[in-house]
């Protein structure tokens, strides 16, 4: 059973996603069995005939292929939007209690003893001098500077000086 919300989610965006491939498949059968019809070829010495007796079988067939393309459309919307549903459903972290790790065991090392060195004196270290933070500085907006008509017109009829 379903618990929790996301859980929820995925099992909308695979509903959707199986009705879309549901949709494809069924348009691609229809499309298949379209196609594999025979075509009457009619020809007669008479063209006006011709055309008129062929006008018929072609608009019901240019109907069916619109009907084909706008089933295949719609199939391939649904399709996409199920994959966007599963893709996007919220990630939950898998949080597992790890194990405390035991330590290893030592081994004992064989002891030596240091070779005896003179002690100099101890210096005082020197502080490293610490970076300044500065705080972000933002950029700033571009001014904008609004020229009223009336002032442009002035300018362009006073003579230059």
């Amino acid at each position: 059973m379903i618990k929790n919300f996301r859980d929820k989610i995925a099992l909308s965006g695979i509903t959707v996603l199986s009705i879309g491939i549901i949709l494809l498949v069924i348009t691609f059968a229809s499309a298949f069995g379209f196609l594999s019809e025979a075509l009457p070829i009619l020809s007669s010495q008479d063209l006006v005939q011709t055309f008129g007796e062929t006008l018929a079988p072609l608009i019901a067939t240019s109907i069916r292929v619109m009907y084909l393309g706008v089933m295949g459309w719609i199939g391939s919307l649904v399709t996409i939007r199920g994959v966007t549903i599963i893709a996007n459903t919220p990630k939950t972290e898998t949080a597992e209690p790890q194990k405390p790790q035991e330590p290893l065991p030592e081994k004992p090392q064989p002891q030596l003893q240091p070779p005896q060195v003179k002690a100099e004196p101890k210096k005082e270290p020197v502080p490293e001098p610490t970076p300044e933070v500065k705080p972000e500085a933002k950029p700033a907006e571009p001014e904008l500077i609004v020229i009223p008509l009336e002032e442009m017109e002035q300018q362009s009829t006073k003579p230059a000086q």
